[in-house]
């Protein structure tokens, strides 16, 4: 690479791909090359050719029945030792392809929308931005996680170096940083849909947006800066090897490099739209545009292109017209510019424009120091000239259309959005439209055949009424609204607030035995003894411990406090007595339905008082008949009380009580249907726990540790990334051993016999965790348990 500080100039131009280039990223095989993406439905490979100025095509990959908008190499592994291709599109799916077949290895499906961003992690795994406003992780062919939190759609997506940290930006103008699955902070400051996401270090990493800003961040969450120079949107941004500087192209149709937290140089194309870029291993910069061709820059004076090469760039350059609605050259009144004579004098800074009034005709010359000359960029017109074929996009919502036709159903009536995709079918889309919208069918032909009236040759109407905002009248400004959604969105995960950790509950409860999860004392194994007897568990393991007078007698207390309408009878007490004792195996008797009637009714007592209800719940939910009762009911209307006491607002005995109970109704097979059913909600809800105090995560560890045998059983890869999110969200929280016994037992249960899950597992940075306990002394079976899992992982 060539000294720092030099000028860029243009290395090559590559024709090949029939429309946009959408998506760039540099290749590992060969060396020194890249991929291309276009609306063409197409992914090129591109290598050195032999004089090393420029390149050549050398394979063409097709799988996708509509636009592709993205790409990423996936690392090398020992089935792929020269890495993979991904690649989105607008047909909602990611295509995986081998540098050597032009068709699909594997087609990954489940995003509901356009996959525009992609990026690839260690391990295999695979991070997919899509407009139906999820994130999903993937590892081979399988969907791991899906991150839901955004409000509109995903445009950028990245993985960073530290293992299980992923960013996410979005039209929803903010940018969410991820762990384990959880999203841990959101980013906010971008007035506009962020659109580009860059690495500089594990610390910081950049992000580019429509509101023509570039900024950079600490992954604390602290905006370090704001960087200035784009008048329109920001499109891309790839940063230098070493992070010497970064790189942005826009859709003010320049490519801008900055060193030093400053734009260094403005390289204008004369292309509209410059979409994406990627700096190769060398330094030099590969852009793709809206005009189908790739463009290489050098500070290379070895790889420069020649002499007719630079003149005939700079003639298409000087040819194109630049709309002066655009606001990229600032106000323009043609009377007050000066003429040809201004441009004797020489520019203050690269890539300063100057526009001059010759014949009539209004001209942009932009300055470059490099030649110290004022280079012509183009002719300012009243249209941009370019076509809807080559640069149609209209952003609405938040995704990208080639129309959005303005529908008036009558005079007096609303006005009502049409987007509309070229591809689309006319009569599909008005019928989705009035659906939408409410209105008569009766429309139905009408506004078929207004879409397909005002879409003739695929090409933009004459008339400005349906100018395309981009490249015509309405014109997009910095600062104006881009119509996407700002309505804030619950964190999925975390819900409102953190609880704030209270004392402690009742003891936990051991199993008894020399099983390692008795409270009893440790269980001890002799040096010897080297047989893993801790995973894959087999049974769930259940929270038995009781003292039924104690529980009765707070019961009794706290009743004759109760309101009226919550007070239980003497008969009421006495029935859940033979229940407290039928299920605690004190009596041969079978609980009947007067008796859960009642322990139902209790379950119903305000938050304050309702803990000793709880706690026989907890212990008659083991019991067969209760079981059946409380897995079996219609709606499962106990279950959603049950889980309104892990509220992190609540009071610590209750969500203790909720949780042992949630984990004791794996005892059956009703019960461990159940759970499963509602895997999701549970694990979701319990996770807002993880704030409490050493007995709540001893049972949070239990309830994971028990799902993990349930997911063992049934080879469920979904869940066990759900599981494995828990997993890791819960050790940087916990201190109490057996809580971290009980997580390290769940993880190798989930990863015993599964090559996937153990590859999620190093992915989310999982293994890291578990070595900080390698070292614990006692009790021996943490450390013993740590050292089985380390050695799958």
């Amino acid at each position: 690479m060539a000294s720092d500080g030099g000028a860029y100039r243009l290395r090559c131009s590559l024709l090949g791909h029939g429309q946009d280039v959408r998506g760039l990223t540099r290749s590992l095989f060969p060396p020194g090359g890249f991929v291309s993406v276009s609306r063409d439905r197409t992914a090129r490979l591109w290598a050195l050719d032999g004089l090393n100025r420029g390149f050549t095509e050398i394979h063409c990959m097709s799988g996708h029945s509509n636009f592709v908008s993205c790409v990423c190499i996936i690392p090398p592994s020992e089935l792929y030792p020269r890495g993979l291709i991904a690649t989105g599109g607008n047909d909602h799916n990611i295509c995986i392809f081998t540098i050597d077949n032009p068709a699909p290895l594997y087609i990954l499906k489940g995003h509901k929308n356009t996959v525009c961003s992609l990026s690839s992690g260690k391990f295999g795994t695979l991070l997919s931005g899509s407009w139906d406003t999820t994130a999903k992780v993937w590892l081979n062919d399988r969907c791991m996680m899906t991150l839901q939190g955004h409000t509109a759609a995903i445009w950028a997506v990245i993985i960073l170096p530290e293992q299980g940290l992923m960013l996410t930006g979005s039209a929803d103008k903010t940018i969410k940083l991820w762990k384990a699955g959880r999203c841990e902070r959101t980013f906010t400051g971008h007035e506009d849909c962020v659109r580009g996401l860059a690495i500089l270090s594990e610390m910081e990493f950049l992000s580019c947006a429509n509101d023509a800003t570039v900024r950079r961040w600490q992954i604390s969450g602290a905006c370090l800066n704001v960087y200035y120079g784009h008048t329109n949107y920001i499109y891309s941004i790839s940063v230098f090897p070493q992070c010497k500087g970064f790189v942005t192209t826009g859709e003010d149709r320049s490519l801008r490099i900055w060193k030093k937290g400053e734009c260094a140089q403005t390289i204008r194309l004369p292309a509209q739209s410059v979409w994406c870029c990627c700096v190769l291993d060398n330094g030099d910069i590969v852009v793709g545009a809206s005009d189908g061709i790739i463009r290489v820059f050098t500070e290379s004076l070895e790889r420069t292109a020649s002499a007719e090469e630079i003149q005939a760039f700079e003639y298409e350059l000087s040819q194109a017209s630049i709309d002066p609605k655009t606001g990229d050259l600032g106000d323009i009144n043609a009377d007050d510019l000066p003429g040809r004579e201004h441009l004797k004098d020489p520019g203050t800074r690269d890539g300063q424009t100057r526009l001059i009034e010759d014949n009539g005709k209004v001209e942009a010359y932009q300055w470059s120091v490099s030649e110290g000359r004022w280079i012509k960029i183009g002719d300012v017109v009243g249209s941009s000239g370019a076509t809807q074929q080559t640069s149609g996009k209209v952003l609405f919502e938040g995704k990208e259309y080639d129309y959005v036709f303005t529908i008036d159903v009558n005079e007096s009536g609303p006005s009502y959005k049409l987007p509309y995709n070229i591809t689309d079918d006319p009569w599909l889309t008005a019928y989705n439209f009035l659906q939408k919208n409410d209105l008569n069918p009766m429309f139905l032909d009408q506004v078929a055949k207004f879409i397909m009236d005002n879409t003739k040759g695929q090409t933009l109407s004459t008339s400005s009424e349906f100018s395309d905002p981009f490249t015509g009248a309405g014109r997009y400004v910095p600062g104006s609204s881009s119509g996407s959604s700002t309505v804030p969105g619950a964190d999925p995960f975390t819900g409102a607030g953190r609880y704030v950790p209270g004392s402690a509950s009742n003891e936990v409860a051991p199993v008894g035995g020399v099983d390692p999860y008795t409270g009893m004392g440790a269980y001890q194994s002799s040096e010897a003894k080297v047989e893993n007897i801790y995973f894959p568990k087999k049974d769930a393991v259940t929270f038995d411990k009781a003292n039924p007078s104690q529980i009765l007698g707070k019961l009794k207390e706290l009743n004759s406090s109760a309101t009226e309408e919550h007070k239980l009878t003497e008969d009421d007490l006495t029935i859940l007595e033979k229940l407290l004792s039928a299920t605690c195996n004190t009596s041969a008797e079978t609980p009947t339905a007067q008796q859960l009637q009642t322990l139902w009714r209790a379950v119903n007592w305000p938050e304050d008082i309702v803990f000793p209800a709880l706690d026989i719940l907890r212990l008659s939910v083991r019991h067969p008949t209760v079981n059946e009762n409380f897995c079996n009911e219609k709606d499962h209307v106990h279950l959603a009380i049950l889980l309104k006491f892990l509220n992190p607002k609540g009071k610590q005995a209750n969500q203790l009580l909720a949780l042992r109970a949630l984990c004791n109704c794996f005892v059956s097979q009703a019960g461990q249907k159940l759970m499963m059913e509602h895997r999701g909600e549970i694990m979701t809800q319990a996770i807002e726990t993880k704030s409490g105090n050493k007995n709540i995560h001893i049972a949070l560890a239990t309830l994971t540790l028990n799902y993990a045998v349930c997911l063992h059983k049934d080879n469920n890869i979904e869940g066990k990334a759900q599981c494995l999110s828990v997993i890791s969200t819960v050790m940087e929280v916990v201190q109490d051993l057996e809580a971290v016994f009980r997580l390290l037992v769940a993880l190798g249960t989930l990863i015993s016999d599964d090559t996937n899950a153990v590859q999620l597992a190093k992915a989310l940075g999982v293994d890291s965790q578990v070595k900080k306990y390698a070292s614990v002394l006692e009790p021996a079976k943490v450390k013993e348990c740590c050292r089985f899992v380390l050695n799958l992982l």
